[in-house]
């Protein structure tokens, strides 16, 4: 098996490190370090740091963007209105896809969503490029168009839980249950149930105002 290049070992490297210490809470040094590189390899083959986020995101994201996109590709050829909960599982579907459980690649791509949607620094939220904004805008325009009751704030704030929900369970099948709590199901019948539930929370009427 052919060694990795620097550039992979960096990408590797730094995706370990965000994911467990959030971008403002890895150095450069850190992740040169983990990767055997020396500290200009950053520089020389990302630019900076932000842009090594950047680039650490988006191979995560990629697959999930093009199975999402084909997903709803292939739901609208058949109906210009697919059901929510067909919306729900090719947008969500994904995640689960990616993200499979007893995969320590799994683990480390639910760490690191989960980093992107909680960590306070604008450089891990900085990371969207052209592809992942069309794919958004697209599941947004199907959704809207299925679910006219809701305002565009609230929509988009239901298709975030989506990201927040899907990557947590992912995360908690890949820890030790605490003492006393019930162990994360993995496998099919934990994507069965987030669909359901997502579904719901999708569907629910607007709050009364």
């Amino acid at each position: 098996m052919a060694t990795p290049d620097t550039r992979t070992q960096i990408l590797d490297a730094a995706e370990r490190l965000f994911a467990e210490h959030g971008y403002r809470g890895t150095s450069v040094r850190a992740i040169t370090k983990l990767a055997g590189a020396n500290l200009a390899a950053v520089g020389y083959h990302f630019g900076s740091k932000a842009e090594l986020m950047a680039a650490v995101v988006r191979r995560v994201v990629e697959p999930i963007t093009a199975a999402q996109c084909a997903g709803l590709d292939k739901l609208l050829a058949r109906t210009p209105d697919p059901p929510v909960s067909e919306l729900v599982e090719a947008f969500a579907g994904p995640l689960f896809d990616e993200m499979p459980a007893g995969d320590e690649g799994g683990a480390r791509t639910s760490r690191l969503i989960v980093t992107i949607l909680s960590d306070p620094a604008e450089e891990a939220r900085s990371w969207t490029g052209p592809a992942e904004d069309s794919v958004r805008e697209r599941y947004f325009a199907a959704f809207a168009r299925v679910l006219p009751g809701l305002s565009p704030e609230e929509l988009w704030f239901r298709m975030r839980g989506i990201f927040a929900v899907t990557a947590v369970e992912r995360l908690q099948v890949h820890q030790q249950p605490s003492p006393g709590c019930v162990s994360p199901v993995a496998g099919e019948a934990a994507r069965r149930w987030a669909i359901t539930f997502l579904t719901a929370a999708m569907s629910a009427s607007p709050p009364l105002t």
